[in-house]
């Protein structure tokens, strides 16, 4: 059988032209015999004009280039190259050279590999990425990690309380830094030490509630060798000679045992103290600062804490708002902390536009202590780099679920809801700080505006 009678058969070519793969046929001189609907397509050519042709006079008019058939022929092996075609698609083409009984005939078969050419320049694309992203890790890890800024914000209150912080570094004198749990009073105090003239000296944080009772006065003072049992037979320096020329911060400081306040006092205020077993006093050339989340006047007043150390103590007093009173410090907060954990763990992780919508309207009970470790947590267990709600604790997305309802209720003008919302804040903010003075202060507003309120709502202090 001669090449081309396979070719005369109709039911034949209805078979190969379903074929989506390009077939392309030709005798053993090179000379066309048939295409397939596919061949056709790729080679944007009517059948007319390439069947009878030869592979050379196709070549030669850039339909083909090369000319695969012309290969074959030419090595009389099986030849595969990669092809383009006038739309920008890739083909891998082989050629096979078939022998019949009375002659030769090439089949060329070309295959489609755009899309798996582009899935494998994406998947390069991504490897090469993913080869960047390591390095830019590895030299983030490398490089030194920068000191972690404490004392932040931009708002009225902080402000306020850094114009204070500025004015008590200044002056050698014992200062007593009240506020809630977390909201950084060992920043303003490690800040007023930075900006004073003892910054080049020790900065010496004690936690007066984390020290046993027993070991309370030696670990301050010191101790004399074997001045007691168990002492160390060199005897001890304490703390306070620790800090000498630099400052001493009493962190906690209402859970100084009473017995042990007397003591203080003479530090406080002669500057000298004794060491246990010791009986010639020592000086200290110290700066005090303490620090608590108590009521050291209440305190007073029961009787477990000295009158006489609370008024030395209480010489400049320095008030640490909370987040509540200082809510435009919020998100200065959230970026330096982001920003810090991110360079301590490697990573490079950014918050929504919604996490950060929620976390500036969140209560933050635990105050910047509470934020530091949310920030932290989230850089750690975030599983994209973008940090969405879905990353962030139950407890804060229960939070941003009840803050959602100060929107219309059903048949609600927008006066009504204003009203309810206003009633909500102002009961909260009177039961909170009891007094209209202080709940007007909180809110901004005058106390005879506060009264009218609370009379036209009928909050009492105690209401919910």
């Amino acid at each position: 059988m001669k090449a081309a009678d396979l070719f005369s058969h109709t039911e034949f070519k209805e078979v190969l032209n379903v074929i989506s793969d390009g077939l392309f046929f030709s005798d053993g001189t090179g000379n066309t015999l048939w295409v397939n609907d596919a061949s056709e397509k790729i080679l944007n050519t009517p059948k007319e004009k390439l069947i009878g042709k030869n592979v050379t006079e196709l070549e030669a008019e850039n339909i083909m280039n090369p000319s695969v058939t012309r290969l074959v022929l030419e090595s009389r092996n099986t030849i595969t190259t990669l092809q383009s075609s006038y739309g920008g698609r890739k083909y891998i083409v082989t050629g096979h050279l078939l022998r019949l009984e009375e002659e030769d005939l090439v089949v060329v078969h070309s295959r489609d590999i755009t899309n798996a050419v582009a899935t494998s320049d994406k998947l390069e694309e991504t490897e090469r990425l993913i080869r960047n992203y390591s390095r830019e890790i590895k030299q983030m890890k490398d490089q030194p990690l920068p000191p972690k800024q404490k004392f932040i914000g931009s708002g009225k209150s902080f402000r306020d309380l850094n114009d204070l912080v500025e004015k008590a570094a200044g002056v050698n004198t014992t200062i007593l830094i009240t506020g809630e749990t977390g909201v950084g009073k060992n920043a303003v105090a490690e800040q007023i030490h930075e900006l004073s003239d003892r910054h080049n000296k020790p900065f010496v944080h004690i936690n007066c509630g984390a020290i046993p009772e027993s070991l309370f006065e030696s670990e301050l003072f010191g101790y004399k060798k074997g001045a007691f049992t168990g002492a160390n037979t060199a005897g001890k320096a304490g703390l306070v000679k620790m800090a000498e020329g630099g400052t001493l911060f009493l962190d906690e400081i209402s859970e100084i045992p009473i017995h042990l306040q007397p003591k203080l006092l003479q530090l406080l205020q002669n500057k000298t103290y004794l060491p246990v077993g010791e009986t010639a006093t020592q000086e200290a050339d110290i700066r005090i600062i303490a620090a608590t989340n108590k009521d050291l006047y209440e305190m007073m007043e029961k009787g477990s804490f000295r009158e006489d150390l609370y008024y030395r103590l209480n010489i400049v007093p320095i008030y640490v708002p909370s987040l509540k009173e200082r809510p435009e410090d919020i998100f200065p907060l959230l970026q330096s902390n982001l920003k810090y954990f991110n360079h301590l763990h490697g990573e490079m992780k950014h918050f929504s536009s919604q996490v950060i919508d929620i976390l500036l309207n969140y209560e933050w009970s635990g105050n910047i202590r509470e934020l530091e470790n949310l920030v932290e947590r989230l850089v750690v267990t975030s599983r994209a780099s973008k940090i969405t709600p879905e990353d962030l604790p139950e407890k804060i997305q229960s939070f941003s679920s009840e803050a959602a309802t100060y929107i219309l209720k059903d048949d609600e003008s927008l006066n009504e809801a204003m009203e309810r919302i206003e009633k909500s804040i102002i009961s909260e903010t009177y039961r909170k700080y009891k007094t209209t003075r202080k709940a007007a202060d909180v809110l901004g507003m005058s106390q005879s505006g506060v009264m009218r309120r609370i009379k036209k709502y009928g909050i009492k202090p105690d209401q919910q």
